[in-house]
């Protein structure tokens, strides 16, 4: 998600001809913004680190259910 911001931020700059960011080229911010896609489309599935991200939030919901219906409860 940071190299989303950046190309975000990068774009911006160079579009309004900010400081030293007017003098970069947008072929480098093309080949940013194309980087971006081959990580997130081929190396994140390929390495797992998506099923990974989700594997996480599921045992987090996994561990919340658990607390809320085992530990949660008042006891007299």
């Amino acid at each position: 998600m940071p190299i989303i911001l950046v190309i975000v931020a990068l774009c911006a700059l160079r579009y309004f001809e900010v400081w030293r960011f007017a003098d970069v080229s947008w072929w480098w911010i093309g080949a940013l913004m194309v980087f971006a896609f081959v990580w997130f489309e081929f190396i994140e599935p390929l390495l797992g680190l998506d099923k990974r991200k989700a594997h996480n939030e599921d045992e987090l919901r996994r561990q919340e259910r658990m607390k809320k219906n085992f530990g949660g409860g008042k006891k007299k």
